[in-house]
């Protein structure tokens, strides 16, 4: 069932996505539970359009907490084929300034014990990750940004921690000794996730704070940080709606083939339970390798 090809996951501060037309709500239950809120699905500028509320309408879900399975399952089984994640990040650098854009072209895991791959249970499946953001997908949400006339940071490496507490001074100068540039706490597992469903991904970053390492922040709060978000958040929807008509209809980056030799079990070992459950993703591969042993 294709509904949408494009999707658009709303972090801290976007919850619906205004003007767009043909609304309606589809509650999608998963192998992997509910997702987050029921997706909105509508017509924005003439394109086709999944739009789901990662933390839910009131912001309910933690971080932590976030059912990022069945949000990634959910929108590939409408037909979801790319997703644009907007997420609220602080900067570990000095040129990136609050309410900046950051669109990440890399990432550092240093979350705790989140499940981050389908392939649990009897599948093993190794994707490519060197590359954790689709460079088309990249490109076009840069060119974007660039045309609202906002400032925007074209690469740059997202540090993704557990949270939900902000970091210490200490954490937060050991992250700046690793090279990041911005930190957050959303981005994974969806990114792995997202891969491993075959679905291209990429972050519209907004910058809310310079977390607390900068001189003139004694501390990070969520009023200052909200209130950034509220800013930033118009700079975004302004964004996605140049994004979204801009999206080519075909797929030609390696993201719409990322499972095609990543399954390392053989076919005849995988439980019958796992078949079904990830067949969305998977059963195109296992037909071709069960068609060519049979032949």
């Amino acid at each position: 069932m294709t509904e949408a090809k494009i999707g658009v996951i709303g972090g801290s501060g976007l919850y619906r996505m205004e003007g767009m037309t043909g609304i309606k709500k589809v509650k999608v239950s998963t192998p992997f539970g509910e997702p987050s809120e029921a997706i909105t699905l509508g017509t924005l500028e003439g394109t086709r359009v999944a739009f789901l509320a990662r933390h839910g309408e009131g912001h309910r879900i933690s971080p932590s907490e976030l059912p990022a399975k069945a949000n990634i399952y959910a929108l590939k089984s409408l037909g979801v084929e790319r997703i644009v994640s907007v997420s609220a990040v602080g900067s570990l650098k000095e040129d990136m300034e609050p309410l900046d854009i950051v669109v990440p072209d890399q990432l550092i895991d240093a979350t705790k014990g989140r499940a981050g791959t389908f392939f649990t249970d009897g599948i093993v499946g190794h994707v490519s990750f060197a590359e954790p953001f689709c460079p088309v997908l990249r490109q076009l949400s840069f060119e974007a940004s660039i045309k609202v006339g906002i400032k925007v940071h074209k690469g740059g490496t997202y540090l993704v921690v557990e949270g939900p507490q902000f970091s210490t001074r200490a954490e937060a100068q050991l992250y700046r000794s690793w090279g990041a540039d911005v930190i957050g706490m959303t981005a994974l597992p969806e990114a792995k996730l997202a891969r491993e469903a075959e679905i291209c991904y990429a972050t519209l970053a907004i910058v809310t704070d310079y977390d607390c390492w900068h001189p003139s922040y004694e501390w990070v709060t969520t009023d200052m940080i909200l209130t950034n978000l509220r800013k930033g958040i118009e700079t975004v929807k302004r964004t996605l709606k140049l994004l979204l008509p801009s999206i080519p209809k075909e797929r030609d980056c390696a993201c719409a083939s990322a499972l095609k030799y990543a399954i390392a079990t053989d076919p005849k070992y995988i439980p019958e339970e796992k078949r079904k459950e990830l067949g969305l993703f998977i059963g195109k591969y296992l037909a071709k390798e069960e068609n060519v042993s049979q032949a």
